[in-house]
């Protein structure tokens, strides 16, 4: 008779860590969405800035012909940039809850919680790809609306959606770095502000690498932006193509994501300090 396969005391602990760990991050993720749900004033807002960049800046520079976009238009060579334009700005900010809810003390509570706090900061991350999501089907139907050829291929759009999470998880983990380190909405704001455009500028959203000056490129190499980009522009448009690499574009977006989240969850304790 043969013999049933009979679970190790420490598979059983593995398997209820494993699956608890998840839940706590799946619950940290809800109740940040069920936040956006309720109030979703701030994502509408955010969709103004896209369509005055593809309608405006775009229309213009399209008729020009002043910058090399590899035989695209440049309304299509600049639809995934600003795709990743968006999701920039969404995340950059998002921080700023976090410091919200420490004055709320909510924040105290999640602290007291037995989660551990890379779920935490997991669970943010995860919450933030909504809004990147969202931000993706605008930009999507925008860039349909005035004609740029789109790629529709279920493997194309699987790839775009991850390189949206990726674009979501790094920057919204940044933020919270920032906002661990700040910790004051004055001062938060104001870094914000500074950053977003060094990075949208340092990345080739809007212009391709070739045409910056060599130590701009060699900084655009460390942003992650770039990475997003080059991904997008690879896997949105038809005829876009790759510059670096996809398989370097996640690679490095994955890598920038870990090192994030480590240095998020060593900090977010100390946001209630």
């Amino acid at each position: 008779m043969p013999h049933a396969h009979v679970s190790r005391p420490s598979d059983w602990v593995e398997d209820t860590t494993i699956v608890s760990y998840l839940r706590q991050t799946c619950a940290v993720a809800e109740a940040d969405i069920r936040k956006l749900v309720h109030d979703p004033v701030e994502l509408l807002t955010r969709m103004v800035q896209p369509v005055l960049w593809l309608l405006i800046f775009g229309q213009v520079f399209n008729r020009t012909r002043a910058i090399p976009t590899g035989g695209i238009s440049y309304l299509a060579f600049m639809s995934p940039g600003i795709l990743a334009q968006s999701v920039l700005f969404g995340a950059i900010f998002y921080g700023i809850s976090l410091i919200w809810e420490r004055d709320l003390g909510i924040v105290q509570k999640f602290l007291a919680s037995p989660a551990p706090r890379s779920a935490l900061v997991l669970g943010r991350a995860i919450s933030s790809t909504v809004r990147g999501l969202c931000q993706m089907a605008f930009v999507y139907l925008i860039a349909f609306l005035i004609h740029v050829q789109l790629r529709f291929e279920p493997f194309a759009l699987a790839g775009v959606v991850m390189a949206v999470v990726f674009g979501s998880a790094i920057f919204s983990t940044f933020s919270l770095i920032i906002a661990c380190v700040v910790k004051s909405r004055e001062r938060f704001m104001g870094i914000g502000q500074v950053l977003t455009m060094p990075l949208f500028f340092a990345s080739n959203a809007i212009y391709p690498l070739i045409l910056m000056p060599a130590w701009l490129r060699v900084v655009s190499r460390f942003n992650p932006l770039t990475y997003q980009v080059d991904a997008l522009r690879d896997l949105m448009v038809v005829g876009g193509g790759s510059s670096i690499s996809l398989s370097l574009d996640f690679l490095v977006m994955g890598a920038a994501f870990a090192i994030l989240v480590a240095i998020a969850t060593r900090l977010y304790p100390t946001i209630v300090t």
